[in-house]
């Protein structure tokens, strides 16, 4: 019997992704566990294994198409099976053939669309007075969440009479010039584009900044670095910057937390799993360093270059792009005094660091020159107040400023 092979729920709120390359074609004889297909999501570019040995008898969607979470992409089977699917090229040329047929009575609003959401949030809408079939949900498969129903209830839109009419939105209208360039988003920056406006939409973060005098800290990675490169290991400011994010996470853990929209609940995780944002081509990735507790400055600093380098050529594993439960931006590497990050949900926090710069500071009443660092930490602020992300943000400064409490922290 042939088998459907459909794509597979890879987790970390998947639901889409869009064919890059078929490395099968219709006809082939597959091993089981034979790559048959690379596919882009949001996180990376994977292959996909083949479930089963046989003959590929059918590809259900050509190169360059998007497909979803459950979609059938090829079936496999012996010579002469039956394909039970249908190809989304070939459905929807069906649906065009039959369109242009006597026109058939269009079905009643109820019957083109079901919320899908939870009893729950459900009643949530009814308590806040929101038409939940005409919100918007946020979650895979456009799961509505009781975010998005208080979302809506705070921008409907109601008539004299306090009924409800619908959600209100702001039309933007675009003044066409003479040689405007286009850039459709497309892959990376298209996701990149969704998940920033769910966050802004989403989150009330606020953004804690200060100045760090890293004067001991450069002074400490100049001896260290040349040892580095004798093991071949390039050795950055990160493995530092994140080991004192680690050490302030331990002390704080409200920071190294998830929220879960849906409960209303703060999610504090285990494990500290920090996530390095890196610059590509494509847009930003956020590969993640696990366990970034158990590690030393050394391996966290092997791993940091290997993940960023995989990243950049879209070589990373899907894996090593899940489970943050934290993120540190490095602005400085391109310069900047200061930024305001935004933060990757589900997390509740990311960390931007920015240029060292030669700046007067004074030490025990007197001025000197000094290597500063500005730093802002942009959080949830359902999660915490400004007091606690001060106290978090003065804990990483202390190891900063004094990198031999980092050394007694290496395992």
């Amino acid at each position: 019997m042939a088998v459907d092979f459909k794509f597979p729920d890879v987790g970390e709120g998947i639901h889409e992704g869009k064919i890059v390359k078929w490395l099968v074609k219709e006809g082939d004889e597959v091993k089981n566990d034979q790559a048959l297909v690379e596919v882009e999501t949001d996180k990376a570019v994977v292959e996909l294994p083949s479930p089963t040995a046989g003959k590929i008898l059918r590809l259900f969607h050509r190169e360059g198409e998007t497909i979803n979470v459950g979609e059938v992409l090829v079936s496999i089977g012996a010579e002469g099976e039956t394909v039970h699917a249908t190809p989304v090229h070939e459905a929807v040329s069906k649906v065009m053939e039959a369109m242009k047929g006597p026109a058939q009575p269009q079905p009643a609003p109820e019957a083109l669309r079901r919320a899908l959401a939870s009893p729950s949030t459900r009643a949530l809408a009814r308590e806040l007075g929101v038409n939940i079939e005409l919100v918007q949900g946020s979650g895979p498969g456009a799961r509505i969440s009781a975010e998005d129903v208080r979302t809506a209830s705070s921008h409907r839109v109601v008539t004299r009479e306090g009924a409800q009419v619908g959600i209100k939105e702001e039309k933007v209208v675009l003044v066409q010039e003479v040689g405007d360039q286009r850039i459709p988003l497309s892959g990376l920056r298209k996701i990149i584009a969704d998940r920033m406006s769910y966050s802004k939409a989403h989150i009330p973060d606020a953004v804690g900044m200060d100045l760090v005098n890293v004067t001991r800290l450069v002074a400490l990675r100049e001896r260290e670095k040349a040892k580095a490169e004798k093991d071949a290991v390039h050795l950055t400011f990160l493995p530092f910057i994140a080991k004192a994010v680690v050490i302030g996470l331990k002390k704080y853990p409200k920071f190294n937390a998830h929220f879960d929209n849906d409960t209303q609940e703060i999610v504090i995780k285990p494990r500290y799993n920090i996530a390095i944002a890196v610059d590509t081509p494509d847009g930003l990735m956020a590969p993640v360093i696990k366990d970034a507790d158990r590690k030393s400055i050394i391996q966290m600093a092997k791993e940091i270059t290997e993940l960023a380098d995989l990243s950049r050529t879209r070589k990373i594993k899907l894996d090593d792009l899940k489970g943050g439960t934290f993120t540190i931006t490095n602005v400085g590497s391109v310069g900047s005094m200061f930024s305001v990050p935004i933060i990757s949900p589900p997390q509740v926090a990311i960390m931007g660091v920015h240029r060292i710069r030669d700046t007067p500071v004074v030490v025990d009443g007197k001025i000197k020159i000094g290597k500063v660092m500005g730093i802002s930490l942009a959080f949830d602020h359902r999660v915490a107040d400004g007091a606690e992300a001060t106290l978090f943000m003065n804990e990483v400064i202390r190891h900063l400023e004094d990198p031999e409490l980092l050394m007694l922290e290496m395992v």
